[in-house]
């Protein structure tokens, strides 16, 4: 019988040398040097800037991502306008904190090439409340670089401390040495 017929379906050997293979490590070096730069810069200046702080540049932005929300052609979904108003507004002294912190750090770790794939996941997550907040700038591009790197989590930290950590801790499916000390199943 045919492997489809079994549910499972050959990958592509450029897919499977991309998200697979070290020998690719490489391309997802750049990718995710770039990606984690871009991130850390962000954050760093968010938090070393008093007005980001207290939340003042925060609620500015959300006050014009809900402006954004009316008219014609709004570059803002109502419903996303409305998650906004009523529960970023009115805690700004959590979230700009949150915010900054995130930034930072999923840079941080993405230039380290720690825990890559959830990295980019959550990079990914704020390219897409900004995007969702009427902010295009460089958050497209992120987004799609991020979406590629959760893709090639087994190998995008390749040259990075995954190498190292991820065969340590396994997979929720698989632990490794770490989880699993010698005698203990």
């Amino acid at each position: 019988m045919s492997a489809a017929v079994h549910g499972d379906i050959d990958e592509p050997r450029i897919a499977r040398w991309l998200f697979g293979r070290s020998e690719s490590a490489w391309i997802w070096l750049i990718l995710r040097v770039y990606v984690g730069y871009q991130w850390a810069v962000a954050g760093w200046g968010k938090l070393r800037t008093p007005a980001w702080a207290s939340g003042a540049e925060l609620g500015g932005f959300i006050k014009g991502a809900v402006g954004k929300a009316s008219g014609s052609n709004p570059a803002v979904q109502g419903w996303y306008a409305g998650f906004l108003r009523s529960t970023v507004l009115p805690h700004l002294g959590l979230w700009a904190p949150l915010v900054a912190s995130g930034e930072f750090l999923v840079g941080c770790a993405l230039v380290l090439g720690l825990f890559t794939g959830i990295a980019a996941f959550v990079g990914g997550f704020m390219n897409v409340s900004y995007l969702l907040a009427g902010t295009v700038s460089t958050n497209p591009i992120l987004f799609v670089i991020a979406t590629w790197l959760v893709l090639a989590w087994r190998v995008a930290g390749w040259w990075g401390l995954d190498r190292f950590i991820l065969p340590a801790l396994g997979t929720p499916w698989r632990p490794g040495p770490a989880l699993h000390p010698r005698g203990r199943l």
